[in-house]
């Protein structure tokens, strides 16, 4: 059993929890109720903490929280195949006339 991740924010553990275990990835979270011992013990030993189970999914449990905690990449902007508005990459429906990304001119 191993360490893999500690954080002041006990939502956003929680959060990381619920997609190693979407993995299948057997783990636990320590401390989650600790914050009210704060001021009797460190700050930082009252941090919540995700905890894997089997030392073999400690390298794959490390790679999914690297990658749910990376920035989603950004999406460049994109113009409407039916009225021509530019649209901000982030969405896939032109605001003016409907259109998707995706449907053709016509």
């Amino acid at each position: 059993m191993k360490r893999v991740y500690s954080a002041a924010d006990a939502v956003h553990c929680g959060w990381l929890k619920s997609v190693l275990d979407a993995a299948g990835i057997p783990c636990l979270l320590r401390n989650a109720y600790l914050g009210g011992a704060v001021g009797e013990l460190p700050v930082n030993e009252c941090w919540p903490e995700i905890w894997v189970l089997e030392d073999a999914d400690v390298a794959r449990a490390e790679r999914l929280i690297r990658e749910a905690e990376a920035p989603p990449a950004e999406t460049p902007a994109w113009h409407c195949p039916r009225c021509g508005e530019r649209i901000e990459g982030a969405f896939a429906q032109c605001w003016q006339c409907g259109a998707t990304r995706d449907d053709s001119a016509g």
